[in-house]
């Protein structure tokens, strides 16, 4: 008998036809009749209204519906107190209640214009297919400062030979949800969305089938989130009858239903699912054991709340700029608009990253390798789940500098050595000095210390003011080919800085005492060449 009614209703007046979904807390309201209730929307702040077959007052007299002998539906108003309970139940207005179903209420966010579902019956006209069967329709009013509802009107959808209900305004008041056996149908029944576009409307969009299936997708709710709550009889994993899933809505995509799960579902019908996003509490309504009535309202308490993530993938190969081959073991680094880092890989032995990203934001991605200038790309993704992204880095190659085990970067040329006691620069210098020329020619932004050295033979003090000598002569030398002064300081480190063991007392031959007079050119600004940081 409560299936044969919701699928009636839910149709015609004739018979026939990732991500974590959360924790429930589920009360039967106290409030439902020994008929069938169901079908809730909230109406401003403490109100909720609901479609009522009850018996009271004047339905006493009203006719039965012959498929259930029920009276027909009527929409009912009740208050909503605190602990989620309904209490003051009254029949709604006379002049939107008729002899015939009305359900299924959604309002624009002004709460100026209502959305509801009825038989197809209008200024005391009831309307029929081809059959003499009399479908539903949805119909649109405006809301008085009095809450009644007048300058009633059908949907331009709405056709006497199929079903339209269930609306559900989105939470911009820009698009309409609702149900539909109309053309284009992939099962029963299924779920479109149209346009409001001011005072007209666009044409209806059935949203696919990620959404819908050979079987019923009905009650549709979109919250204020844009996530779209239905019931569905026609998937694998429910539990039996109609279930309630959850789908994100996204600008040019939808993400796949999930399953909320035990308790808001059953083995029997749950549907009616409507939620006030900033609380985590809402309403479903279904037919299961040990219910008040037929179908029953349920209040629930969402703990933790649903919820459904956007993810993308991000992926690239990276290539080395001048000769197009793949770079492999470079790190690539995934940054957020704030600089803060979330991701790091290295590429494989084809050059490829990945990242899963998220949906609609923003990120930056900076490939680095030694030896090679990074690179940076700047990028937003869509807010859709489908979109797969795709960005390569090149990597330009600097032959010219190499990362030293004294964390240093530093020109890479032949050593410059100095005789002993001298700073005169030699033939083989000055070999070695045209190669900084013309690094420093090639980056203009590079910035050069001369760094100059001795062995350890001398007095410190002398020795620090000849590797000073040393310094300023090999700097003079490049000054002295073009390149501006500011670009290139001198710098003496006497005997310092040793490359080997040949420390005061120690003997060594001619050759390891001059591995120690050198000269070195220590690039100050490496991040001009990318180099964010300096490692062993």
């Amino acid at each position: 008998m409560k299936h044969i009614l919701l699928t009636i209703v839910l149709i015609s007046t004739f018979a026939f036809s990732q991500t974590t979904a959360g924790g429930y807390k589920v009360e039967n309201l106290g409030s439902n009749s020994k008929n069938s209730d169901f079908g809730t929307t909230f109406y401003g702040e403490n109100k909720i209204i609901f479609s009522s077959s009850r018996q009271e007052g004047s339905s006493l007299l009203k006719a039965k519906w012959k498929e259930n002998k029920q009276p027909f539906l009527d929409l009912y108003i009740g208050t909503i107190n605190k602990d989620g309970t309904v209490t003051d139940v009254e029949r709604f207005s006379t002049n939107v209640n008729t002899k015939f179903h009305e359900s299924s209420v959604s309002f624009t966010p002004d709460q100026k214009t209502v959305y509801f579902t009825r038989n197809n019956f209008l200024d005391k006209k009831l309307g029929k297919d081809d059959d003499g069967i009399t479908n539903l329709a949805i119909y649109k009013a405006s809301v008085t400062s009095d809450n009644s509802w007048v300058d009633i009107k059908s949907m331009p959808f709405n056709n006497e030979n199929y079903s339209c209900g269930h609306p559900s305004i989105s939470n911009d008041g820009k698009k309409l949800y609702f149900t539909s056996d109309m053309p284009g149908t992939y099962g029963e029944t299924d779920i479109f969305v149209v346009d409001i576009l001011d005072e007209t409307y666009g044409i209806p969009r059935n949203l696919g089938r990620k959404i819908n299936t050979l079987g019923k997708e009905v009650f549709p709710f979109i919250d204020q989130e844009n996530v779209l709550y239905f019931s569905s009889d026609g998937r694998e994993n429910g539990m039996g009858g109609l279930d309630v899933y959850a789908a994100k809505i996204y600008e040019k995509s939808v993400s796949n239903a999930l399953h909320l799960g035990a308790p808001v579902n059953s083995e029997s019908d749950d549907f009616g699912y409507i939620l006030k996003t900033d609380i985590h509490e809402g309403y479903f309504s279904s037919n299961r054991k040990n219910g008040v009535g037929d179908d029953d309202i349920y209040h629930f308490t969402a703990y933790p709340p649903l919820k459904i993530e956007c993810n993308q993938n991000l992926t690239g190969i990276v290539k080395d700029k001048e000769t197009g081959k793949i770079i492999t073991n470079a790190v690539v680094v995934l940054f957020d608009d704030k600089d803060k880092e979330l991701d790091s890989k290295t590429t494989d032995d084809k050059g490829i990253f990945n990242f899963n990203i998220d949906c609609n934001a923003s990120f930056k991605i900076v490939g680095t390798k030694e030896n090679y200038k990074k690179d940076i790309k700047s990028f937003s993704s869509e807010n859709n789940p489908d979109t797969k992204v795709r960005l390569d880095l090149n990597l330009e190659p600097i032959p010219e500098v190499i990362v030293t085990t004294q964390k240093k970067v530093v020109v890479n040329i032949n050593p410059i050595y100095f005789d002993f006691d001298k700073y005169f620069i030699r033939k083989d210098a000055k070999i070695e000095l045209d190669k900084v020329i013309a690094i420093m020619q090639k980056y203009p932004n590079l910035i050069i210390e001369g760094g100059s050295h001795t062995d350890v033979r001398g007095e410190d003090t002398y020795n620090l003011d000849l590797s000073s000598r040393r310094a300023n002569s090999t700097v003079n030398y490049i000054i002295k080919y073009g390149i501006d002064a500011s670009r290139i300081t001198a710098k003496g480190f006497g005997e310092t800085q040793l490359l080997n063991h040949c420390s005061n007392g120690v003997v060594c031959n001619e050759e390891s005492h001059q591995q120690n007079r050198r000269t070195e050119f220590v690039i100050l600004n490496p991040d001009v060449l990318g180099y964010e940081t300096i490692t062993e």
